[in-house]
């Protein structure tokens, strides 16, 4: 028995689905965006990890369970998970998301998380809280990637909500050229804490973001939370890379 509906079959014979990736058609594969070629060339996150955020760990594990990414960022937060690498379909997954508004690919990022326990089950009774963008590049991009994904990641998980309690005060420029040092500048004192924001002692808060590159975007909003005395913060990404 075919694992999709009669319905999704007949579309696809008129409206063949393309894969986000390679262009070509999605045929037999596990997922509705990515093509079964593709699909392979996913690598998800699975443990062992790093604990501050999460990227794998290849081989046998011995010694301190922190990555050669995080060795100098001297994290605010407890923990941190990231889905899979962000590189190749990965990638074009996210940037199908963040720049073309392609919210449909999210279908493939709630599959992969229904196959992930380690990663699911990190959420369960949390708040997710959205690295958010400054009012002007969101009204420019007309959504908050982080807003949407924690939105998926609240309907793919046993998380509680999630709430906006950060803004983004200070417009700054991309990270993405931004050598390590920069980016922490880049991001000190730009954030700060909603009006209305309410904080519930002892609940956890994770922060969630697409991809995690050097962690100083989530580090400076850990900051902020810290500040208003939550005791329990994590992080959590699409991707990392």
């Amino acid at each position: 028995m075919s694992r999709f509906p009669l319905g999704r079959q007949m579309l696809d014979v008129f409206f063949p689905r393309s894969c986000v990736h390679c262009g070509d058609a999605v045929e037999d594969s596990d997922y509705q965006f990515l093509c079964r070629d593709c699909s392979r060339e996913l690598f998800l996150s699975k443990p062992p990890t790093c604990t501050t955020c999460g990227y794998p760990f290849f081989g046998m594990l011995a010694g301190p369970r922190t990555c050669p990414h995080c060795v100098e960022l001297n994290p605010l937060f407890e923990q941190g998970k990231t889905l899979f690498l962000a590189k190749g379909p990965a990638r074009s997954l996210i940037h199908e998301l963040k720049y073309k508004s392609g919210f449909y690919v999210l279908q493939d990022v709630q599959t992969m998380i229904a196959s992930a326990p380690y990663y699911r089950d990190y959420f369960k009774g949390s708040i997710l809280v959205p690295v958010p963008l400054h009012a002007t590049k969101e009204r420019e991009r007309g959504f908050n990637q982080s807003r949407v994904i924690a939105e998926a990641l609240l309907q793919a998980t046993e998380a509680l909500e999630v709430q906006n309690m950060l803004l983004r005060r200070l417009y700054t420029q991309t990270q993405t050229r931004l050598s390590r040092s920069d980016r922490h500048q880049n991001v000190k004192n730009a954030f700060a804490l909603v009006t209305d924001a309410v904080v519930i002692p002892n609940q956890t808060y994770i922060l969630i973001d697409d991809v995690f590159t050097t962690g100083s975007t989530l580090n400076a909003c850990a900051a902020v939370l810290r500040g208003a005395g939550v005791d329990s913060i994590k992080v959590a990404t699409l991707g990392h890379g």
